[in-house]
């Protein structure tokens, strides 16, 4: 038979275990520190008999010691419970990561009952326990207690359990630094990833000085802090899809999603499906229900680009959305209701398809509310160089090949063309350009044939060696004149021939040097 004081003891024992797993449940409750640390000192509280309690912790940088939750606390009596380390017996638990047992804190001087709230002659009995919560070797604070004073084998016993507790939390600090240390930095990487877009699609960065373009810029600006939808027209390579990220990413919309539609890319069987969504079993293959462009988009903007090569009943659901904000998934019944600002695109003309009846008139006029006219090439010939430059730096840097200039022959062919495919077609003539470079010049060979053969560029190809070999000797000589700023004696020492043979050479293809004097 067990004696009376070890069924007592017996008892004891399941109390504390069945303590510990209280704290442990509540810790697990939540990720937020905050929610969690009240109920747990409400806990202890009641299997100690604790007048009160706190859990403070150390921030690293400024050095204070703060009360992070309390029991038996004031709100006023918390706030001033503020410690450096070493200061008080909180200070010095936390510093030195020892223990602490005050057994009657009338009788001890280091004890500053900073909160106020130990006062009159009913708490010269009161003993403080203060253990601390660490992390390996680390304190990252304390948890503290007033209880009345029972007898130093009752203290030692709370030291004991506090131990514990200040285990428990300690880890539960630990996972919740590291998920929130995990957070932060995809916060941070999310943040740095949304700036670094801003900087690339704001209006500043779509090259052009020309005046079409400003005023195109000018209509972005306007628009952008809006929710109206807009229509932005223009040949293919104009960069429509630009104007649309710039108008999205300076826009109160900017942290939220930008959903691109190719209208022209999707099969017209699948087009519904991907704007709209599917339930499970709408179709064969729909084997489970999925989301459309327009639902992942809600909150930010959709942009339908090539929205002319729409079929005539998904251009009448479209409709529904720009009117009613509203639509079904294919296959559902459920009603679903997105906040989406659409921006739409398109090479083609519109009132002549309208005429033709192959675009809805009531469609055109919900799109065309703010509409955006792209120049082409041809109309901002003032910005054919400065695009040039940035695609030589572009490629060159992203091939490991610096590009330091663009000969004169080569100038003359990038801006006599007539630029079909606009600054699309710009860019990868560029792109081949700087690929066959191979003395950080641009020559004019390096241009693809189209630039060399039209009848814009007002050169002639011709099918002899001779002509080619003139044709290079020319533009060769003008490179080298164009370097020396027209210094003729320069130029044949750079080229390795007699100033006489210069002269001739000159004479022959018609070179005056005097024109290239001023030029740098």
């Amino acid at each position: 038979m067990t004696t009376q004081a070890e069924d007592h003891n017996y008892q004891g024992k399941i109390e504390e275990l069945s303590l510990f797993l209280e704290i442990s449940q509540i810790l697990d409750q939540s990720l937020d520190l905050k929610q969690v640390i009240q109920p747990v000192l409400t806990a202890v509280a009641d299997h100690l008999g604790m007048l009160r309690g706190m859990i403070t912790l150390l921030n690293r940088k400024s050095g204070e010691i703060f009360i992070e939750a309390a029991f038996g606390l004031s709100p006023t009596e918390r706030e001033r419970g503020r410690y450096r380390l070493g200061e008080g017996i909180t200070g010095k638990v936390t510093q030195t990561g020892q223990a602490m047992v005050i057994p009657r804190i009338s009788e001890e001087p280091e004890f500053l009952n900073k909160t106020g709230a130990r006062r009159g002659k009913q708490y010269q009995d009161i003993s403080f326990l203060c253990v601390p919560v660490k992390i390996g070797n680390e304190t990252i604070g304390a948890l503290s207690v007033d209880r009345e004073f029972s007898g130093e084998r009752k203290l030692q016993e709370d030291v004991r359990i506090l131990t514990v507790v200040a285990s428990l939390i300690a880890q539960a600090v630990k996972i919740r630094q590291s998920v929130m240390e995990e957070r932060e930095q995809l916060l941070e990487e999310t943040s740095r990833l949304h700036k670094e877009l801003e900087e690339r699609y704001k209006p500043s960065n779509i090259i052009g000085n020309s005046k079409a373009m400003q005023h195109v810029f000018d209509m972005v600006a306007q628009v952008s802090k809006s929710d109206a939808t807009v229509l932005i027209r223009g040949e293919s390579g104009t960069g429509k899809e630009l104007v649309a990220q710039a108008i999205h990413y300076n826009s109160h919309r900017a942290t939220k999603p930008l959903i691109k539609v190719n209208c022209a890319a999707l099969p017209e069987t699948v087009i519904e499906s991907e704007l709209f969504g599917h339930e499970k079993g709408a179709f064969t293959g729909a084997v489970s229900t999925r989301k459309g462009r327009f639902e992942n988009a809600n909150g930010g903007t959709i942009f339908l680009d090539e929205i002319g090569d729409l079929s005539p009943m998904t251009q009448v659901k479209l409709l529904r959305v720009l009117q009613e904000k509203e639509f079904e998934r294919v296959g559902g019944n459920e009603t679903i209701r997105v906040n989406v600002r659409v921006i739409a695109a398109t090479n083609r003309n519109l009132e002549v398809a309208m005429e033709e009846g192959g675009f809805r008139e009531d469609l055109y006029y919900r799109l065309n509310v703010f509409p955006i006219h792209l120049p082409q090439m041809r109309e901002r010939r003032d910005d054919i160089l400065l695009l040039a430059d940035h695609f030589i730096s572009k490629y060159g840097e992203a091939n490991h090949k610096p590009i330091h200039r663009i000969s004169t022959p080569a100038i003359d062919l990038l801006m006599n063309y007539h630029w079909p495919g606009n600054v699309r077609e710009l860019e990868n003539c560029i792109e081949r350009a700087v690929l066959l470079s191979v003395d950080g010049v641009i020559h004019s060979h390096h241009l693809p044939p189209s630039l060399q053969s039209a009848e814009s560029t007002n050169t002639q190809v011709h099918g002899t060696l001779q002509d080619a070999l003139d044709n290079l000797e020319r533009e060769l000589l003008m490179d080298a004149l164009k370097s020396t700023k027209g210094n003729m004696a320069r130029a044949a020492r750079m080229l390795g021939i007699t100033e006489r043979i210069m002269g001739l050479r000159v004479k022959k293809h018609d070179v005056d040097p005097k024109n290239f004097r001023t030029r740098t």
